[in-house]
């Protein structure tokens, strides 16, 4: 099983971040995943165009692609725009689907009106998808971190209940084989009720890795993904950073 994750690529139209997204997806093609996750804020500002531009393009690929909103997201625009998704009928956008031997579990953290994120009214849609009778591996895809950042901007927005996901992942029947989400535009990794957690990184610019500090370090980063490979019972989950800027001519084309 190969699987991809996109996050954070805030579309708009005053910057380039579709052709940033074209390179990633570029690269991608390279690989031929099984699957692709987007994990969430897609575009700025309600920009429907964006949304459209992203769906051309992930529509020219043979993956299956799955999708979480994020804090930046309009509900009522990617339901318009992706009528095809496995997303709850009303309400949050969680997802749950198996594929290739895994299930992937989205789960929708937004809150409306808000940058933070929350589990809490969540949690039992959550349990109840944890105890399905069912003995294959799964992935929690979700928008907003649930580990602190370091960055202090960035965990005031984090995701409120994660202690309370913490408790309801330890007591779990079958533990899960990661969680990963975005909202931090950096790449990280730490640990979560004995977990492997990551951060994916953005396709938008990276923000700088400012632990609080007097002084802000630069930022060089490249249009990051990530890519997740289980075999033979084990996950080696890999950090990939990708050209910003080398777009073949077809994909220029179907964003205009």
């Amino acid at each position: 099983m190969l699987l991809a994750q996109l996050s954070d690529i805030h579309a708009a139209p005053d910057n380039d971040n579709l052709s940033r997204l074209a390179c990633a997806l570029t690269w991608l093609d390279t690989l031929q995943p099984d699957v692709l996750v987007l994990t969430g804020d897609l575009v700025d500002d309600g920009w429907l165009a964006g949304y459209q531009a992203i769906a051309k393009l992930l529509d020219s690929k043979p993956w299956p692609v799955f999708i979480l909103p994020g804090n930046a997201d309009c509900h009522e625009m990617m339901r318009a725009v992706w009528n095809n998704q496995p997303w709850s009928d009303t309400g949050a956008m969680h997802f749950v689907k198996e594929i290739s031997g895994m299930r992937l579990i989205g789960l929708d953290t937004t809150v409306n009106g808000a940058a933070a994120g929350s589990v809490l009214e969540h949690l039992s849609w959550l349990e109840k998808h944890l105890a399905a009778d069912t003995t294959l591996p799964a992935i929690l895809f979700l928008h907003h971190h649930i580990f602190k950042s370091g960055i202090p901007a960035l965990d005031n927005i984090m995701c409120s209940g994660h202690r309370e996901l913490e408790r309801l992942l330890k007591n779990a029947p079958r533990p899960l084989v990661a969680i990963t989400g975005g909202h931090v535009h950096r790449p990280m990794m730490s640990n979560v009720a004995g977990i492997p957690a990551f951060i994916c990184g953005s396709i938008c610019p990276a923000n700088p890795l400012w632990l609080g500090g007097e002084s802000v370090p630069p930022v060089y980063d490249p249009p990051s993904l990530m890519i997740h490979r289980f075999t033979d019972g084990t996950l080696v989950s890999h950090h990939v950073s990708v050209s910003a800027s080398t777009v073949p001519d077809e994909y220029i084309t179907t964003l205009k």
